[in-house]
């Protein structure tokens, strides 16, 4: 399947946010996450990744069809240099295993250049060996992994 990644735009966000719907759905194992009385999950922050300049959000599409969606937050390392965080990373469940997320993750990486970022919540075991197939291939195996205080999985490597 040959995908690319389109730029989602301000008009655009009700579908992003219709989307983080599929995602909290998704996480809800991992991060406790509830339904609220409507049946809806939590409100997700979409107007700020969509306002505010230090992110970028994309859909990940294949011809005209939406697969699903990335967002990368932009700051700046200890040298000033650009730094990138994988902020949220989502593909529809149908896509899963069809090699949609990998060539995402290859698009997004290549796009932004400088040092990267990518972490996995506790025990999200399918994501974590996801990211580091994903960059271990894209690095060729040049990347450092680390855990943090709350367990979760942090994959660091430099593109630039």
């Amino acid at each position: 399947m040959n995908i690319y990644l389109e730029e989602v735009t301000i008009n655009e966000e009700h579908i992003l946010l219709n989307l983080f719907e599929y995602y909290d759905y998704e996480f809800s194992p991992y991060l406790n996450f509830e339904v609220n009385q409507d049946g809806l999950f939590r409100k997700a922050p979409v107007h700020k990744y969509l306002s505010d300049e230090k992110y970028n959000a994309y859909f990940i599409k294949s011809e005209e069809t939406l697969l699903g969606f990335v967002i990368v937050t932009m700051t700046n390392n200890e040298l000033n240099k650009s730094a990138f965080e994988m902020e949220q990373f989502f593909v529809l469940k149908k896509y899963s295993g069809k090699g949609v997320g990998k060539q995402a993750a290859m698009i997004i990486f290549d796009r932004h250049r400088g040092d990267w970022k990518v972490t996995q919540v506790e025990r999200n075991y399918p994501a974590q060996a996801f990211w580091r197939s994903v960059i271990k291939t894209y690095t060729s195996n040049s990347y450092s992994e680390t855990y943090d205080e709350k367990r979760r999985s942090i994959q660091e490597f430099n593109n630039a």
